[in-house]
């Protein structure tokens, strides 16, 4: 992913206000689930704009070009283009399962010990499954074995 296509990712994240708890407000109230639904569903959306301007991109800036250096270099943009929308055409899929597990009362709690995940982990990666200490744990793991 371009370093652009990084920052553009991170401001859609950063384009809400973070959520406020009242004092001894029930973890995953319904407060919670509408603020997470929103974040959710707005960068969502962002992402299948991002795929429509690609689309359009490469529709008005597709050429044949006689100068083979000039064809593979479009050739080339567009391949990174491509790629990038399709690890953002993951994401999505990873957004509706998020949204799923919403929907089913099982969002916030980690999927591998039960507890909660947390507000400020969530709000900066909305479809974490694990709580940061799974998470780290499944790291670690995974650099032993690909040592």
């Amino acid at each position: 992913m371009s370093a652009q296509n990084k920052a553009e990712q991170k401001n859609l994240l950063r384009s809400f206000t973070p959520y406020e708890e009242s004092k001894g407000e029930e973890y995953m109230s319904d407060q919670q689930i509408v603020h997470f639904t929103q974040i959710l569903q707005n960068w969502k959306r962002e992402l299948m704009e991002e795929v429509d301007r690609t689309v359009n991109h490469m529709q008005d800036e597709a050429a044949n070009f006689p100068d083979p250096a000039d064809r593979a270099s479009q050739e080339e943009e567009f391949s990174l283009e491509l790629r990038t929308r399709d690890r953002e055409r993951k994401l999505i899929k990873k957004i509706n399962e998020t949204l799923s597990r919403i929907e089913e009362g099982d969002y916030g709690f980690c999927d591998s010990c039960g507890v909660e995940i947390g507000i400020r982990r969530l709000e900066a990666r909305p479809t974490a499954t694990l709580c940061i200490d799974c998470k780290t744990l499944a790291e670690i793991k995974e650099k032993q074995l690909g040592s």
